[in-house]
């Protein structure tokens, strides 16, 4: 398959790229510091010799998944989680490719678990993901999320440049998917939903949309998008979000570093999940081709509202969300929901996520306020969903 030049910036890498990649990277100075901290007994090279010769025969993106993704990842979800689960019933493996369009919680795991549960159903591929610019906080990052099927979204640009950007990701996006065959991962809004209340961003659809010449009905029907509910029980990074409304509470011009979004990987990563469940709602074509004809934005505004009511119907709600609602109703309505034990449980693991909280002045009462809602807002969107 020919890639058109014009998104060599953005792809990953093709097949005759890999091979040179991965020696790049083996050889890259903060790469082998972390793979120091990762195994300090072990000879750099000795382990240099040993990467090569696990690179040997790996000549495509979805190679490199297969032997080191799929591993890795499987190792954090033993780790870090009681198991993932995933239902799949309401799309078709090896008919066409799909847009899978979700909510996000984690930099890393969303698609990363996405990923290893496609080639663990037999799927025929995994993803192509998108990852903002804003993580390539060293060259070697840049060059793995390469090496794992990842194209690039640009972030903090002008109007003019943004537009320019979302225009060429959006035909690259439709080449994927319809020249390449790929399935690709995208969340519903730029960034992480800090509070878990998911919405769909209408600029998002907007962006998918662009890259293709006819209607925009057509344009996302083109990207055949599944809605896709990723549910956490817990989310290790939770008190870091927590900590940032504070932030930004208390500074209205606060912005992360980079080494904020350093630790949000790796605390998102090796932090503790519980249970993890994905589900995948059926494609939105069929639904699409029903509607009625429209304006534009009114169209755009009746998917994202489509994609979230699907999203909400099926994220899969534990204990804690039922529990962080009472609490922040100051209520027992959802008591039949939960037991005490798993009250008393909760309680303690918020009060060890709130010792973690590193900012002077910590505002003890808000930051807690502020994780019981991330907790209680994927039950309050799918209790008003089904009050309709």
């Amino acid at each position: 398959m020919i890639v058109p030049s014009e998104f060599d910036e953005i792809r990953p890498y093709n097949e005759e790229e890999v091979s040179t990649q991965l020696k790049e990277l083996i050889y890259d100075p903060q790469f082998s510091r972390l793979l120091d901290g990762l195994v300090p007994w072990l000879p750099t090279c000795v382990r240099n010799a040993l990467l090569r010769l696990s690179f040997m025969g790996i000549h495509t993106t979805v190679a490199f998944q297969r032997r080191f993704m799929v591993p890795f990842v499987h190792y954090l979800t033993r780790h870090g989680s009681k198991g993932v689960t995933f239902d799949f019933r309401n799309i078709v493996r090896g008919r066409e490719r799909y847009t899978f369009v979700s909510n996000h919680r984690d930099i890393v795991m969303d698609s990363a678990i996405l990923d290893i549960l496609l080639l663990d159903h037999r799927f025929a591929t995994s993803c192509e993901i998108g990852i903002g610019d804003n993580l390539f906080v060293y060259p070697w990052i840049r060059r793995f999320v390469r090496l794992n099927k990842s194209f690039t979204v640009r972030r903090g640009l002008g109007p003019r440049e943004l537009q320019k950007s979302s225009h060429l990701m959006s035909r690259y996006m439709h080449f994927a998917v319809n020249g390449k065959r790929e399935n690709i991962w995208i969340a519903q809004r730029e960034g992480r939903s800090k509070d878990s209340s998911d919405c769909t961003q209408v600029a998002v659809l907007k962006m998918l949309a662009m890259g293709y010449e006819g209607t925009a009905p057509e344009g996302l029907m083109d990207m055949h998008i599944v809605p896709l509910a990723i549910s956490y029980e817990y989310d290790p990074t939770d008190y870091l979000k927590a900590q940032e409304f504070q932030q930004k509470r208390d500074n209205p011009d606060f912005h992360k570093s980079k080494q904020d979004d350093l630790d949000n990987m790796r605390i998102g990563m090796y932090g503790w999940h519980g249970r993890i469940h994905y589900e995948a709602a059926p494609c939105i074509d069929s639904w699409i081709s029903s509607l009625p004809q429209m304006p534009r934005n009114d169209f755009f505004a009746e998917v994202a509202r489509h994609i979230n009511e699907e999203i909400y119907r099926r994220y899969r709600l534990y204990p804690c969300n039922f529990i962080a609602l009472d609490e922040l109703r100051d209520s027992h309505t959802f008591a039949n929901r939960y037991t005490a034990n798993e009250k008393k449980e909760f309680d303690a693991y918020l009060d060890r996520q709130l010792a973690k909280v590193t900012i002077a002045n910590p505002d003890m009462e808000f930051l807690r306020e502020r994780m019981l809602t991330m907790y209680a807002n994927p039950a309050i969107n799918q209790l008003k969903l089904k009050e309709r």
